[in-house]
């Protein structure tokens, strides 16, 4: 007769089998990464398959993996929920879960420090892990490789659960001195001509607001491209160029008296940032809890726009 399994293997075979990693599974589940190797060719002893095998660099699945993802991964989304209290049972106190967040270095560096001090003080059992946005793709939600999306919506799925959080807007951020600041109006003419730095993590140099200047029969020469928010704010603070940063980064961002923003000479719109998840969690009161937190840290701190 079988022995029982080690249903404990579940936890650390979906997360190896969602990440297809052995590294950054380690990382999910807190553990070594010795640990996780050894937990790896216990899970090959138990189910006779490979599972992950190298590719040159990486780690591919074997075909029993990737018919085993979706199973392992709705057998344990059905045990955390049968191991959740349940409705207003939840408590706070013993809680003891990790919540993935995936956003842009903007909302983190302006955020997480607000979430994690209010998470600590209501569930000091919760560890908060934020991954970078490279994309705005739905896969890592449908697949339970995060728990919330946070950002400007993009392509989801219909069943993907969407609330908004705050109205954000594009502000222009110049260094203390810059000649923008001192010689009157700034047009959107004067303001084409200055050079500019980007943020794009895709390296996509044209936007809203050179839609807005070509309306105006206007352009302006991008001269840098950077990948994050802060990386554009050290360079206008060096150099003549002109940042263009949301509102609530730099609200964060100005305690360095280097820095001046000003509202853009051209018509933009606003963004709407928004936390959106999958519907597997609508029941989960730990997940209600965490959405209730980012809903009200970001409320009340996020910008609203002029």
């Amino acid at each position: 007769m079988p022995t029982d399994a080690d249903l404990n293997l579940l936890i650390a075979l979906n997360a190896l089998l969602s990440e297809g990693s052995v590294s950054r599974a380690a990382e999910r589940l807190g553990l070594s990464e010795s640990a996780m190797s050894r937990t790896l060719a216990r899970l090959r002893e138990a189910t006779g398959d490979e599972l992950l095998v190298r590719a040159g660099r990486a780690m591919v699945h074997t075909p029993r993996a990737l018919a085993l993802r979706d199973r392992v991964r709705a057998l344990v989304d059905e045990a955390n929920a049968v191991l959740q209290p349940a409705g207003p049972d939840l408590n706070l106190g013993t809680l003891k879960r990790t919540f993935t967040v995936r956003a842009n270095d903007g909302f983190t560096e302006a955020f997480a420090h607000l979430l994690v001090a209010r998470t600590a003080r209501e569930a000091p059992g919760v560890r908060l892990r934020f991954a970078p946005k490279p994309d705005k793709d739905v896969r890592p939600l449908r697949e339970g490789l995060i728990d919330l999306d946070v950002g400007v919506l993009g392509e989801s799925g219909p069943e993907v659960r969407i609330q908004s959080l705050y109205r954000d807007h594009f502000v222009a951020v110049v260094r203390q001195g810059h000649p923008l600041l001192a010689e009157g109006e700034i047009t959107p003419e004067r303001y084409a001509a200055c050079d500019h730095v980007v943020t794009s993590r895709r390296g996509q140099i044209a936007g809203p607001v050179d839609n807005a200047l070509a309306a105006a029969g206007l352009t302006r020469n991008v001269a840098v491209v950077v990948p994050s928010f802060g990386t554009a704010l050290s360079t206008a603070a060096a150099t003549d160029m002109v940042a263009l940063i949301p509102a609530s980064y730099f609200e964060y961002q100005r305690a360095g008296a280097a820095l001046r923003s000003f509202e853009l000479p051209v018509p933009t719109e606003h963004i709407t940032i928004s936390q959106m998840w999958h519907p597997r969690f609508d029941r989960d009161s730990a997940h209600r809890w965490l959405r209730g937190v980012v809903l009200e840290v970001c409320r009340h701190h996020g910008a609203k726009g002029p």
